[in-house]
């Protein structure tokens, strides 16, 4: 991956319908390139998906996760990205083992998600932190 391919993934990441037209403008480049660079970086798995931000009014919140020491935290991850209403599950360090991103309707959905991590028998601990307000940085 080399510097044109970082200017794309930073176009994208603000705003992944920029066309590609408009990428060529902005680094100095054909359209063309882009193009393929773009679906070089889709077949190398670099970009894994495109993607949308939305204020839909729902209430976001973080889950924080711990788990038995013994536990795969792969497996557990990826029981909970199939979940409706989680967009993202991120495994961290510290203390907590996964962090669930997730998006609901309202704060049943919110606490019937914990109740669902909790339910499950790797899982030792859970903390929730409502997202209050979002703010866009520099790199997205």
């Amino acid at each position: 991956m080399d510097e044109l391919d970082r200017q794309i993934l930073d176009i994208l990441r603000r705003d992944s319908r920029t066309p590609y037209t408009e990428i060529a403008d902005q680094v100095g480049t054909s359209e063309g390139t882009i193009r393929n660079r773009v679906e070089r970086l889709v077949s190398e798995g670099i970009i894994e998906r495109f993607t949308i931000s939305s204020r839909t009014g729902n209430i976001k919140a973080m889950i924080e996760v711990s788990v038995e020491v013994n536990v795969e935290t792969t497996v557990i991850s990826e029981i909970m990205a199939a979940w409706d209403q989680v967009d993202f599950v991120w495994q961290v360090s510290g203390e907590e083992d996964i962090v669930l991103i997730i998006d609901a309707a309202d704060t049943r959905a919110v606490n019937d998600l914990i109740t669902r991590a909790r339910e499950l028998d790797e899982v030792e601990n859970t903390k929730t932190r409502l997202i209050l307000d979002e703010q866009r940085g520099q790199s997205i």
